[in-house]
């Protein structure tokens, strides 16, 4: 047996050569690994705090022009304040609240709200639908359509409003014309109750129908085609399968486009305004047209009443829970009879 010659290498690793092919490590300076330290933490704070970052700019926005006007209008509406002294409160505690219980101007605006928001949302709506469903089938130009429907809503509230004006005019309208030319007398849209009622309400539908009927556009071509292939298989026409498939399939846009309508018509303010420049915030000479946004505005800035105008926002946006509740529940059926 030979012995190990005494010029044999050392094993790696205790003060021989590196084996071949290994690469030495040299080691890092202090000031490279604080650099190296401070870039992974940085990139751990950017990973975890970015999206904050992101989302930020709307907390803010939100928190100083939605959240604080609604608490202090709130706080407002606890007391006697005036629109030129604004500083100088009173309290009253639930006083304006109460106030509007017996106040006939107050009950008259909710009225011509609940009015005015029904004969404008229910026509809307219907229309929208049959629009939609005329639009859902393979049509030339369809793309045109889709973007002249839409194009009333586009429109700003004061133009249209202007319009609406001139074919509304008692002496020298284009609807009185034409309901002359076939023997009816003309109309006083502006100071009748249920004409000028009537007229702010076309306005209201001729905006929104075709924002309206993209909704439900959208819904219906979610809809599976297999449902109406079932259908026509089964013998039914396009009237029962739009009853019997599309309006069910439906049923949870329509209650939305529903709930929708009913919070944009309670707080309907600038078609009624201006549909009779010369009443202002009054809406007509009788009130006739007036509604809760005319009504709160009237208390606020005519009156120079902020307090009183508070309550009534306040109350607005108690009645605007109450619709919010009314949605959460008929979903909820809604859901468990699917």
């Amino acid at each position: 047996m030979t012995a190990p010659s005494g010029n044999a290498a050392p094993p790696a690793g205790q003060g021989g050569a590196a084996p071949r092919g290994a690469t030495a490590v040299a080691p890092l300076d202090p000031k490279e690994q604080r650099r190296r330290t401070w870039r992974s933490r940085r990139h751990r704070w950017d990973v975890r705090w970015s999206p904050y970052a992101f989302v930020a700019p709307f907390f803010v926005f939100f928190a100083a022009f939605g959240l604080f006007p609604l608490l202090y209008t709130g706080w407002a509406s606890l007391h006697r304040v005036e629109l030129t002294d604004p500083t100088q409160m009173e309290w009253v505690g639930m006083r304006n609240f109460s106030r509007l219980w017996d106040d006939e101007f107050f009950w008259n605006a909710l009225q011509n709200t609940f009015t005015i928001g029904l004969i404008s949302t229910v026509p809307q709506l219907l229309m929208a639908l049959g629009l939609a469903h005329l639009l859902n089938y393979k049509l030339r130009g369809s793309m045109f359509f889709r973007v002249a429907v839409l194009t009333p809503y586009a429109t700003s509230v004061a133009a249209a409003t202007l319009v609406f004006v001139l074919l509304f005019g008692r002496d020298y309208g284009m609807i009185n014309w034409a309901l002359g030319s076939i023997g009816i007398d003309r109309i006083d849209w502006q100071n009748s109750t249920w004409t000028s009622q009537f007229a702010v309400s076309t306005i209201v539908i001729w905006r929104w129908t075709g924002y309206n009927a993209l909704i439900y556009l959208a819904a219906m071509q979610a809809v599976p085609h297999d449902l109406y292939e079932s259908a026509a298989l089964d013998g039914a026409s396009r009237w029962q399968q739009f009853l019997h498939v599309t309006i069910p399939s439906l049923r949870p846009t329509i209650l939305f486009t529903v709930v929708v309508s009913t919070i944009g018509a309670t707080q309907l303010f600038g078609e009624p305004l201006l549909f009779n420049g010369s009443a202002g915030a009054t809406g007509g000479g009788d009130h006739q047209f007036q509604t809760l946004g005319l009504y709160l505005y009237e208390q606020g800035w005519v009156n120079l009443h902020l307090g009183r105008a508070s309550a009534i926002a306040w109350t607005m946006f108690l009645i605007l829970l109450l619709i919010a509740a009314a949605n959460w529940l008929l979903g909820r059926r809604l859901r468990k009879s699917q």
